[in-house]
């Protein structure tokens, strides 16, 4: 059937069941659009999970997390990579590390890294986190690369490169500074980076679907060897994550293997949608940390006067309509996601989609905004 039929049949479908009342038809519309983007060979397969006042309304997969096999998407159960919607998940992990005491974000990265080669210009935990400090981004290969770099050994690729401008100067957004931060916080703590996300923020929060890259040896913990321990993802783990694809004209082809650990905070989480909602609904319920130091992370920088919309690991703007939300929207090899938390409406919306970069934030925006108004008009 074409797509465009399968559209109609699928709209119509959700009209008949569902009847015209406004929050059931923006999630029968919501389900047509997706549909569509399976249907129309737009995206091997999505997951969405959506949250309003606590309690789930929409969850539910679309597709194949394996075209060969066709293995179908389980919200729950299957894993993508999130790309930069790691951000807020290291960002809620800095937030606890600073509320203990063991970061300061004005403190200089040097007294937490003093072996980092010196620049210029001085720069602060902070202005890495608000990507302010002027570290460079991806060069050439660097988005693809395949090395099962430790953290503190990835800081080699961008290491010995000048910063782009004078930190506080200008804003530019990058998963290098991340990279930079995750360091900074197993030398302060003096635990694997991983290890500490897991303790203080994926376990406490019953994210438990969420996980370091695979693919990654374990290393014998030497004395005063922070950095070699490894949470990778097991046998068990490797069934549920998805084939990860990248599409061109001929359509949707397995993507390159990466090897994501070393940047980890800035772009290497796996998890499901179910998972990530759950540390969207934690901010909307207040269970992390308090709202004083919270706010430091979710309020937007600004340069010279102007705003960058970006806190401290987090996207924080307003929609075309004008609502406020926090966030993150992230684009990784063989993984695409949105991940939007509205706290005036108490709603949080996840998508998580195993190709890179297929081309369909605008559908996808038009399904967060139906959703939206569905349930504003309720």
């Amino acid at each position: 059937m074409k797509p465009i039929l399968k559209y109609l049949q699928d709209l119509f479908a959700g009209q008949r069941i569902l009847g015209h009342d406004p929050e059931l038809e923006g999630l029968a519309k919501a389900e047509a659009l997706l549909l569509d983007l399976v249907h129309g060979q737009k995206v091997p397969g999505l997951a969405i999970t959506v949250i309003k006042e606590g309690s789930t309304i929409l969850k539910k997969g679309y597709g194949y997390a394996d075209l060969d096999t066709r293995r179908s998407v389980d919200p729950e159960h299957t894993l993508f990579r999130t790309a930069s919607v790691s951000k807020p998940i290291a960002a809620t992990a800095l937030a606890h590390m600073v509320a203990e005491g063991t970061i300061d974000l004005d403190a200089s990265f040097y007294d937490y890294v003093p072996y980092y080669p010196r620049k210029e210009y001085n720069f602060s935990i902070r202005q890495l986190a608000g990507h302010t400090a002027g570290i460079r981004g991806y060069q050439g290969i660097e988005y693809g690369l395949n090395e099962p770099y430790s953290i503190k050994e990835g800081i080699a690729i961008f290491k010995e490169d000048p910063l782009l401008f004078e930190p506080g100067t200008d804003y530019f957004y990058n998963s290098f500074d991340w990279v930079l931060i995750s360091l900074a916080m197993q030398e302060a703590g003096g635990v694997p980076f991983e290890k500490y996300v897991r303790e203080k923020v994926l376990h406490p929060l019953g994210m438990d679907s969420t996980y370091a890259p695979e693919l990654h040896l374990e290393r014998t913990l030497s004395a005063g060897n922070v950095d070699g321990g490894r949470a990778s993802v097991g046998f068990g783990q490797r069934e549920r994550t998805a084939t990860f694809y990248s599409k061109n004209q001929l359509g949707f082809r397995k993507a390159i293997p990466v090897n994501n650990f070393y940047k980890l905070a800035g772009g290497g989480y796996l998890s499901t949608s179910a998972d990530i909602a759950k540390l969207g609904q934690a901010y909307l319920e207040g269970k992390i940390l308090d709202h004083a130091l919270l706010s430091q992370f979710l309020t937007s920088g600004t340069v010279h006067g102007n705003p960058t919309y970006y806190g401290l690991g987090w996207q924080v703007s307003q929609d075309k309509m004008g609502r406020p939300y926090y966030g993150h929207i992230g684009n990784g090899v063989g993984g695409y996601s949105n991940f939007f938390v509205y706290p005036e409406q108490q709603m949080v919306f996840v998508l998580l989609v195993n190709c890179t970069d297929p081309k369909v934030q605008e559908i996808l925006d038009v399904v967060v905004d139906g959703l939206l108004r569905a349930c504003e008009n309720a």
